[in-house]
């Protein structure tokens, strides 16, 4: 593991299932951009993120995945670019455990007009890759993706219960 310098945090939403506050059933994942242009998503799986027991869905690793790499266009934009997904392609290489806080890591690896390419892992808690993604989205403005106004109600700034300054990943 290596340490990663925080140089900001990222906003979270209201509904959204990756990084929704108001939303019970959503992973509440916390986006930090680190010195070197990756984003690190922090986050603890719950029952509802549940396929085997004991054992997240599959179909959430995607979503962390996808928000992750899509959001890493961020670092460089800030608001003014978001990521719609084109493609998504993960492997599964170790089963990811609920009530463990896991962090994920995503960066984006080639940007060519309106199109971008990135990975992203799903670290567990002792450092080892559970999953990987790559992912190919295309760049957009936010009054392109949502119809009427994205207003402070629904994308926000979190203040953290303890401010973060570095990552271990």
């Amino acid at each position: 593991m290596k340490k990663h310098s925080i140089k900001s945090k990222q906003n979270n939403s209201k509904n959204c299932v990756v990084c929704g506050i108001g939303n019970d059933l959503s992973l509440k994942a916390r986006f930090y951009e680190t010195e070197n242009d990756e984003l690190v998503a922090l986050f603890t799986p719950q029952e509802h993120h549940q396929s085997y027991p004991n054992i997240m869905h599959g179909g959430m690793s995607s979503a962390i995945l996808d928000e992750v790499i899509g959001r890493a266009i961020m670092s460089k934009y800030k608001d003014q670019v978001w990521g719609v997904t084109v493609e998504l392609n993960l492997r599964y290489k170790k089963p990811v455990p609920l009530y463990k806080e896991l962090k994920v890591v995503g960066r984006i690896t080639k940007e060519r007009g309106p199109i971008f390419e990135g990975t992203g892992e799903i670290f567990l808690p002792n450092g080892e890759v559970a999953v990987t993604a790559t992912g190919k989205y295309l760049k957009m403005s936010i009054d392109k993706i949502s119809p009427g106004e994205f207003s402070d109600s629904e994308w926000f700034l979190m203040e953290d219960e303890s401010e973060v300054h570095t990552i271990d990943v």
